[in-house]
């Protein structure tokens, strides 16, 4: 997406970057909590220095 997240969690989790863009959208649309995950996420990954 936009913020590098799907990316930089795929190479933490060792998961392919598309699996983690699918479970954000299911997230995003199951519960409404995919983008507040998403912003989350983001935050760690620029407060980590990554």
């Amino acid at each position: 997406m936009i913020l590098g997240v799907s990316g930089w969690l795929g190479n933490k989790l060792n998961i392919k970057e598309s699996n983690v863009r699918i479970g954000f959208v299911v997230a995003f649309l199951a519960f409404g909590a995919g983008l507040g995950f998403y912003l989350i996420l983001w935050l760690v990954k620029v407060l980590s220095g990554e």
